[in-house]
């Protein structure tokens, strides 16, 4: 394939780079001079291998659902497995062609394929007070019954990087999630800032304010991620790759068997031409007496 459009967002502070062909999707995050995200060298590397590279939008569903034949209403999903584990991952919309809408905003129609709702998603982007990029997520259903719905945000973190989730309660397995969540103990204990251990793959709730704090001690560079949807869930994983993904999400794991389970955390169901809405915020400051070994 040719090398994708890559368009660039800027402030005083902070660059983005976005590839709308292959999910309109970040593809660097530099902030104060240094890269935040775990970017390929050739960013058609996007397109061959979508997961564990940049950030991107996760819509109809996020994180793992089960494949084969489910009946959700009147209709029956049907999906492909796109991942190694055999299930379906991560939604339809991670690596396919956006069109732009605007100077920084950008939108898809999706459905089929085993997914037997039509919908659009739509990303907006804007980088606020030099130092802030806001992600603006919505997915409406445009079939004409409720649609099951789940949208998030996928970013991979680039070490050496410690965070802190501020919840009390953890599905402590993405692959095997439970019913319901346990308490925060041991290694997914992550109330203070610390290295997450390598092969945590959770999901955090309920969340605080903010609910994520992130700390690059070598770039000298803080964050936090704020988020703002019905219900937030954050998952987060370090599979060892040099970066960890902490991502804002809709639902829990298995969407759609908590739906069909009536489990908490489930798909939301929306309604004929009704909206699902994620923000998400991250802010950067450097700290003040920063470790630039």
């Amino acid at each position: 394939m040719s090398v994708p459009e890559e368009l660039v967002y800027s402030s005083a502070h902070v660059e983005l780079s976005v590839l709308p062909s292959i999910g309109a999707r970040l593809h660097r995050l530099r902030v104060y001079g240094q890269d935040l995200l775990r970017t390929p060298a050739d960013p058609r590397t996007h397109a061959f291998d979508p997961f564990c590279w940049g950030g991107y939008v996760m819509a109809p569903w996020c994180n793992r659902v089960a494949t084969g034949r489910l009946r959700v209403g009147n209709r029956v999903i049907d999906l492909p497995s796109n991942f190694s584990d055999g299930s379906a991952i991560h939604g339809q919309v991670y690596a396919a062609p956006w069109r732009q809408t605007g100077e920084a905003g950008f939108s898809i129609y999706g459905g089929g394929d085993g997914w037997p709702w039509p919908y659009s998603s739509s990303l907006t982007i804007a980088i606020a007070d030099d130092n802030e990029v806001r992600l603006d997520q919505t997915l409406t259903n445009l079939a004409d019954e409720p649609m099951p719905a789940g949208v998030g945000f996928h970013p991979w973190f680039r070490d050496p990087v410690t965070v802190a989730i501020h919840a009390e309660l953890v599905y402590g397995s993405n692959t095997d999630s439970p019913p319901i969540p346990g308490p925060v103990s041991g290694s997914l204990d992550l109330r203070e800032l610390q290295t997450m251990a390598i092969g945590t793959d959770a999901t955090w709730v309920p969340t605080s304010d903010p609910p994520v704090q992130l700390h690059w001690p070598t770039a000298g560079i803080r964050a936090t991620l704020t988020a703002a949807a019905p219900a937030i869930h954050i998952v987060a994983a370090n599979p060892g790759n040099g970066a960890i993904a902490v991502e804002p999400q809709t639902h829990a794991p298995q969407g759609l068997r908590r739906l069909l389970h009536h489990e908490p955390g489930g798909l939301q169901l929306l309604d004929p031409g009704q909206v699902l809405n994620l923000t998400t915020v991250l802010a950067f400051q450097l700290d003040p007496r920063p470790d630039r070994r």
